[in-house]
C-alpha cells in the first residue's frame, strides 16, 4: 500500500469539511478552524490516524 502524506492530502482536498452550519460538536477536537464557512479539518490529526487505519 503507498504510503499517504499531509502533502498528498491537500491536493486532494482531505482538509476541507463540511459547511459551518453543519457541524458536529463531536468533531470539535479534529477542526482547524473554519474559512468561507466551511470547516477545516486539521490534517495534524487526520494523517497519524489514517496510518493506524490502514496498518
Amino acid at each position: 500500500m503507498a504510503t499517504v502524506s499531509m502533502r498528498d492530502m491537500l491536493k486532494a482536498g482531505v482538509h476541507f469539511g463540511h459547511q459551518t452550519r453543519y457541524w458536529n460538536p463531536k468533531m470539535k477536537p479534529f477542526i482547524f478552524g473554519a474559512r468561507n464557512k466551511v470547516h477545516i479539518i486539521n490534517l495534524e490529526k487526520t494523517v497519524p490516524m489514517f496510518k493506524r487505519s490502514s496498518g
